[in-house]
């Protein structure tokens, strides 16, 4: 059976997440690519990006978002999107992932789509990181 959870709120999400992630632990670093149809049903596939260690160049970030734009337009018109990174370690967020977090949101704002709060996994917890807690402290 596919796991086709309905995501309306964060809890939902991040419930989401936990099922899709669990148990932690990881041995690289990775982000991950869920699309929400209009219907707040995840699309039943999701996209991994490994080796995501490093943060995005303009470059890297501009094919994200094209990649975003195309994936949306055919498999979740109509729908958003919702990241996750996930690195091994500890807890707490590093300012990596609040790094990693802003670049999401950007990808999301350059591609046009509309998206969840980002989430961090590690080996031992899953959190969000609200765009809030990403953007550098000039800005917020």
């Amino acid at each position: 059976m596919t796991f086709r959870p309905t995501i309306r709120t964060q809890q939902d999400l991040e419930e989401a997440w936990r099922t899709l992630m669990g148990p932690l632990g990881f041995a690289g670093h990775s982000i991950w690519l869920m699309l929400i149809r209009s219907d707040d049903r995840p699309f039943p596939h999701l996209t991994q990006i490994e080796d995501a260690e490093h943060l995005p160049t303009p470059v890297e970030l501009a094919g994200a978002a094209e990649m975003l734009e195309e994936l949306h337009a055919e498999f979740a018109p109509g729908g958003r999107a919702a990241f996750l990174r996930s690195r091994p370690g500890s807890g707490g967020l590093t300012p990596d992932d609040r790094a990693w977090a802003e670049a999401l949101y950007e990808v999301a704002r350059i591609a046009g789509v509309p998206t969840e709060v980002v989430h961090r996994a590690c080996d031992v917890d899953l959190v969000p990181v609200p765009m809030d807690d990403a953007l550098p402290d000039s800005v917020a």
